[in-house]
């Protein structure tokens, strides 16, 4: 990004004064500075999006804003006054609400009960229905929204059910509202309608906070740009001042490579796909609301990266061929027969191993021992009924420990007392174990030091040697070039390009994430 750009804070509006303000915000949780001095401000009557990848701040610092979270230092200012919330409803009686991804309202209500609940008018200790139907309609008809107050809420589709949460936020007397993530599960037309009532919104002097991570919609309707990255607020800019490359590069920022020995390695080894064929081949695999159909082919031995910004549908195409998630349309075959992949369970007779990005949660067991947890996977294929001996037991893991260097005093160790690294590298084993012949590693260096992320990209080139398929999947751009042989793009949600990596950059890479377009890719592989 030109020096010019970057570290810069975009000119304010003719209105000079802030309707929110936060200075040197900093949280820290244990072993983690999830924020370190962060700067943020929004205008009255401006669209403001806030951008990073995973782990970036992002979610933190809303929840600074909204009182989800106390702060270890800084201020917060709204509307000019020095305001400190301890929980959300302080922050939304002081005018911000929020509006998050997952619409959190009743469904076996009316509309009318949704917007007011909890702020119903009252005649003596009985709810003024009347009144209540009245006051919803008005909200309505503030966002011009044509919707029955009296319709029970989940009678109307999704997008309806959005918009109705905005009017309820605004039911608050809101001066800022914050919607997360509102446009995941909506449609075009769903979309358009929604960005109508945001403009509303802004002529009648609300800011909004928009995080989304689909560019075209952010470029769409955002005036103003913030981008943090691993905590840090990287600049401010007026959106139609910001390159979209420059805005991919300023979320994602470039690693300096210390393994640039892995990618000579990596790419001597380059499989010939033509004579071995694909072990795996997906056509027109897709799932509506998750990753438009797309077409993918793997051979023995290949390294395939998936790069794309976060939400780009890069782990929800992985997911499908994992068996995590249903597909709705498409076939797989793989080793050239047609097969059914739906579960896990399915995935791995069929030799496919997926490692969830979520490893706290979808991935190691802590409370289970280093032991049980490298076994879990290969016994689950076995059966609960053909138990695996306690010499097989000791055999496997001790094997494992020693070829992947898990720094454990014990395989008796609880995987909670291990660090990240050695717990992304007991996961690892865990799927070996079951000896995979297509291995779907999704962020598998996340949130570990540089040591333990060169031993992890040692062990995929050395497997990819020995013949397995692997799909490798990070937003590190630089790693995921450095060890693949092909480089899949994918932009909201559909693959955009599939092209070799001979001669590609970074550069090049992130053209077709902030384009992508047809034309880019056939420049860039032409």
């Amino acid at each position: 990004m030109p020096e010019t750009v970057n570290n810069r804070a975009a000119a304010p509006p003719e209105d000079p004064n802030p309707v929110v303000e936060m200075k040197g915000i900093s949280i820290t949780f244990p072993g983690v500075k999830a924020l370190d001095e962060v700067d943020f401000r929004m205008f009255p009557g401006e669209v403001h999006s806030l951008m990073g990848e995973n782990g970036a701040g992002k979610s933190t610092l809303i929840k600074a804003l909204t009182g989800v979270y106390g702060i270890d230092s800084g201020v917060i200012w709204l509307n000019g006054g020095k305001v400190a919330f301890s929980s959300p409803a302080q922050a939304q009686a002081a005018g911000i609400s929020t509006v998050y991804q997952e619409v959190n309202l009743l469904g076996n209500l009316t509309v009318a009960e949704n917007v007011m609940l909890g702020r119903e008018p009252r005649f003596g200790a009985a709810i003024d229905w009347r009144a209540t139907r009245k006051r919803a309609k008005e909200v309505l008809e503030r966002l011009n929204l044509d919707i029955n107050p009296n319709s029970l809420l989940n009678s109307h589709s999704l997008a309806i059910q959005q918009l109705v949460s905005i009017a309820r936020a605004l039911d608050y007397n809101a001066s800022v509202l914050v919607l997360d993530e509102p446009t995941s599960s909506l449609d075009v037309e769903e979309v358009a309608e929604l960005f109508r009532v945001i403009r509303s919104l802004t002529e009648q002097g609300v800011a909004i906070l928009f995080v989304s991570h689909f560019l075209d919609q952010v470029y769409e309707i955002s005036d103003r740009i913030t981008v943090l990255r691993n905590g840090r607020m990287v600049g401010e800019y007026l959106t139609d001042e910001l390159l979209r490359i420059d805005l991919v590069q300023a979320m994602i920022g470039k690693e300096l490579s210390t393994l640039e020995e892995l990618q000579n390695r990596s790419h001597a080894a380059d499989p010939d796909t033509e004579e071995q064929g694909p072990y795996l081949a997906a056509s027109q695999l897709g799932r509506k609301g998750a990753i438009r159909p797309a077409d993918l082919a793997i051979a023995p031995g290949e390294v395939v990266g998936f790069a794309g910004l976060l939400g780009s549908g890069r782990t929800e195409l992985a997911r499908l061929l994992g068996g995590i998630d249903r597909a709705d349309s498409g076939t797989i075959k793989v080793a050239g027969k047609r097969s059914r992949i739906r579960t896990p369970r399915q995935a791995i007779a069929r030799r496919i191993a997926y490692s969830s990005e979520n490893r706290r949660e979808e991935g190691v067991v802590h409370d289970l021992s280093v032991r049980d947890n490298i076994i879990l996977a290969l016994q689950a294929d076995r059966g609960w009924f053909r138990p695996i001996s306690k010499k097989r037991q000791e055999e496997l893991v001790n094997t494992y420990i020693e070829a992947l260097n898990i720094r454990t005093p014990s395989p008796e160790q609880r995987v909670s007392n291990l660090s990240g690294g050695n717990q992304q590298k007991v996961l690892l084993a865990r799927w070996l174990a079951i000896a995979p012949r297509l291995l779907i590693l999704d962020e598998p260096t996340r949130g570990i030091d540089i040591g333990a992320k060169a031993e992890i990209q040692k062990q995929v080139v050395g497997l990819a040697e020995n013949g397995m398929s692997v799909i490798y999947i990070s937003a590190e751009l630089e790693e995921v070039l450095r060890l693949s042989h092909r480089i899949v793009v994918l932009r909201d949600r559909r693959m955009v390009a599939d092209i070799p990596n001979v001669d590609l950059n970074l550069d090049s890479v992130l053209a077709i994430i902030a384009d992508g377009t047809q034309g880019e890719l056939e420049e860039v592989s032409g």
